[in-house]
């Protein structure tokens, strides 16, 4: 996903390779969606849409028909190396690079560099074995649960069986964490961790007085099992029943999409804190570099990474919060590599109790009240290192040794 998606790391790519003066050319599946459009100008993109319907049931019939065509005949990726041929026929490309957060297009693309003989990264910023259940699915299919579990395995079995093809045939794979790395060197010697990051020219600190104490989250919630509020709830509750926080100014500021808030909202309702929640839509990401550095406490939201719990899931928003270098609460800690980054850079709490976060909430509520606001005293030394910036180099330096 190029920008206008979710996938901002390949147009920061884009971004600090121009810098460079390398010259970038994407082919892309077309996401109505423009949070992070500021990415996408001055590069040279051609958007494949696959989704033209516009009624609701229209758009719903015509993703099952485009789903049942790339599970039988693999569409999506034959339609992206039809696309992308014709600008490779054009000559002068010294390789290929494609993200994926699933398996598409990675088996186009796995396509393309053996028909025209270019050096292959496959870069894999989330995968299958991550996820704490079927959350990399994005619609249920409705029918009876028997059909539907059936459809999910069968599913499951194909991506895995196209991805894992593409990854040994690629000539380098990139990840996101230590546990990516791990499985994916099941399938490839030639592994490099690049994380994910934060574009140090719109991330970095400023301190601004506030008028009230605020937790901020940005980002969608997939589901609890992956991604779980209890203890920051249970904190709340906690400081609530002691008289120690009030509602007038203590909030936590959630800009997400209408579903995950919906799920926020029950679970606020079950633990008695929803006078201190405040809802608001997604915001363009060129603003969330203001909003972040007007917090108090900026959230993570994890749950334990072991069993059938999610692993290795470090987002984006985790190292623009480390950037403007506010205080960090995750809730609740993987008590794995997440945990271990927050603590190297001394950047908050990887909670694992409610004990620990009601402190945690309630030290730096003492200090937004002698102040207006927070601050901490994060390594910046450990924080420099996911710069989009540097993580581009490792691109450019893989590309130099493959070319």
């Amino acid at each position: 996903m190029f920008p206008p998606a979710f996938g901002p790391r390949m147009g920061y790519l884009c971004k600090y390779l121009k810098k460079a003066g390398w010259q970038p050319v994407v082919v892309t599946e077309y996401i109505k969606d423009d949070t992070f459009s500021f990415l996408a100008d001055e590069n040279e993109v051609t958007y494949v849409n696959f989704y033209k319907a516009t009624g609701k049931f229209t758009r719903y019939m015509e993703w099952l028909l485009v789903f049942l065509a790339d599970l039988l005949v693999n569409y999506k990726d034959r339609k992206m190396v039809k696309v992308a041929s014709q600008l490779l026929k054009e000559g002068g490309y010294s390789g290929i690079l494609c993200s994926t957060y699933r398996t598409f297009p990675l088996p186009a693309a796995y396509t393309l560099a053996q028909r025209f003989g270019l050096p292959f990264i496959a870069d894999t910023r989330d995968i299958l074995e991550q996820y704490a259940s079927t959350e990399y699915i994005a619609h249920s299919f409705h029918t009876i649960p028997v059909i539907d579990k059936g459809i999910v395995w069968l599913f499951r079995k194909k991506l895995l069986r196209g991805r894992n093809k593409a990854l040994c045939g690629a000539n380098y794979i990139t990840t996101v964490s230590p546990w990516h790395t791990q499985i994916m060197s099941q399938y490839n010697s030639n592994v490099e961790l690049i994380y994910n990051g934060f574009d140090p020219e719109l991330f970095y600190p400023k301190q601004v007085q506030t008028p009230q104490f605020r937790i901020t989250y940005t980002g969608r919630l997939l589901s609890l099992a992956t991604r779980n509020p209890q203890l920051l709830f249970e904190a709340i509750a906690l400081l609530s029943q002691k008289h120690l926080i009030q509602p007038q100014d203590f909030r936590v500021q959630w800009c997400m999409d209408r579903e995950s808030r919906e799920t926020i909202e029950q679970q606020a309702n079950l633990y008695g804190v929803i006078d201190f929640m405040d809802f608001h839509d997604y915001v363009p990401a060129a603003k969330i570099p203001q909003i972040l550095n007007e917090s108090s406490i900026l959230l993570q939201l994890a749950n334990l990474a072991c069993g059938n719990g999610p692993k290795g899931i470090m987002t984006t928003k985790l190292f623009e919060s480390l950037a403007v270098e506010k205080p960090l609460l995750c809730v609740r800690s993987d008590e794995s590599y997440l945990e271990e980054i927050i603590h190297q850079a001394n950047a908050g709490l990887a909670a694992r109790d409610v004990n620990q976060v009601s402190d945690f909430l309630y030290k730096y509520y003492l200090e937004w009240k002698e102040k207006g606001y927070t601050t901490i005293q994060i390594k910046k030394d450990i924080v420099e290192q996911f710069s989009r910036r540097k993580q581009a180099e490792q691109y450019m330096n893989i590309f130099k040794k493959l070319i």
